[in-house]
């Protein structure tokens, strides 16, 4: 039984644990399987795995499109994607090109592995809601459900690790000519508490909780949808013993990126623009140079829309989207895949030791 489970499991999001099962077991009072302790910690250590992967494999990349979003549009440093990358290059070597990924790693981890075990949780109670409800024992999750499950797991995941994403913002704009040195992701946290209060830490934490919505909704809805889709119809001969290759999954995790970093990307910009506001002795990215130095001030999340837009156009509210596209395919489609992979082999380990 323990091994049919883990079959059942092995999908990284799409594949529910039966409710039925779970209740039988209780009735007869038997004990949980090993396996279902082992599941939970396989989807951690597999999202924790993926998200860490994905994320240093395009850091230059993704420090680039934040130094875009937040530079003073009066003291232009970093105009495109080939020449930002080379100014970097020049101005602060190959350790600048990965300035900020050591916190973002540490960040990313935690928050990776806390989405996928929130999503599979919380997919497992509304699938178990909606079959009560139909009166369908054999309903599946819909597109929109699915989107429920993911935004609920997005929020969660970014909620409990905000705090190091705030400071990591600032980690990686700041440069050796910043008037003072964050030492490290620590020294940060501390110092923005100490400097500005517990409040600073969630700078920027609306539109983060607003943009969960179709960022992560959608690239779990996308994904898992085009899973289903290509399972069911079998096109181009893609789908083999109803199973999907792992080029096929990345084209399905590339596509539920695109999707989702689109609509969600102006609520990025704001997001970090807010993180910078009240930072005393900011970087020079921020707050420019000579005559064209002067502080970001928002008052909240509206504020800042209507200033991005009446001083710099609305164009600026896709600031550093190229880069962010460039970067997002290979990310989230990395991150999808290397879940999978981790979990089927983890999976294969405890049928081997069973």
């Amino acid at each position: 039984m323990a091994s049919e489970d883990v079959k059942r499991s092995e999908s990284a999001v799409s594949k529910i644990v039966n409710f039925a099962e779970e209740a039988k077991l209780a009735k007869e009072e038997i004990k949980p399987t090993k396996y279902q302790v082992y599941s939970i910690c396989k989807s951690l250590v597999a999202g924790g795995v993926a998200g860490g992967v994905s994320r240093t494999a395009v850091a230059p990349l993704e420090r680039l499109k934040i130094l875009l979003q937040v530079q003073n549009p009066h003291n232009i440093k970093y105009n495109g994607t080939i020449q930002g990358l080379k100014y970097i290059w020049r101005t602060e070597g190959l350790t600048g090109l990965f300035k900020g990924n050591g916190t973002n790693c540490a960040r990313i981890v935690p928050n990776s592995a806390v989405k996928f075990f929130s999503y599979e949780q919380a997919s497992k109670g509304i699938l178990y809601l909606y079959q009560q409800q139909t009166g369908d024992a054999d309903a599946q999750l819909t597109p929109l459900l699915r989107l429920g499950a993911g935004a609920c797991a997005g929020i969660i995941a970014m909620s409990a690790t905000y705090p190091m994403d705030m400071v990591r913002g600032r980690l990686t704009v700041q440069t050796e000519k910043s008037p003072y040195q964050y030492r490290g992701m620590f020294h940060a946290l501390s110092t923005v508490l100490r400097e500005e209060g517990f409040r600073a830490l969630y700078k920027g934490w609306l539109p983060s909780v607003i943009g969960v919505v179709p960022y992560v909704g959608l690239n779990f809805a996308v994904y898992e949808s085009l899973k289903d889709w290509l399972i069911k119809s079998k096109p181009f001969g893609l789908v083999e013993d109803n199973e999907l290759g792992v080029v096929t999954r990345l084209a399905c995790g590339a596509a539920a990126g695109t999707v989702g970093q689109t609509v969600a990307y102006p609520l990025d910009v704001i997001r970090r623009r807010m993180q910078m506001v009240g930072w005393n002795n900011a970087s020079s990215i921020v707050t420019g140079d000579g005559r064209a130095k002067a502080p970001l001030e928002y008052t909240g999340m509206i504020d800042a829309f209507r200033k991005t837009v009446r001083h710099e156009g609305f164009r600026a509210l896709y600031k550093g989207l190229v880069p962010n596209s460039v970067k997002v395919v290979p990310s989230i489609a990395i991150a999808f895949v290397t879940y999978e992979q981790v979990k089927e082999l983890l999976g294969v380990e405890i049928r081997i030791s069973d």
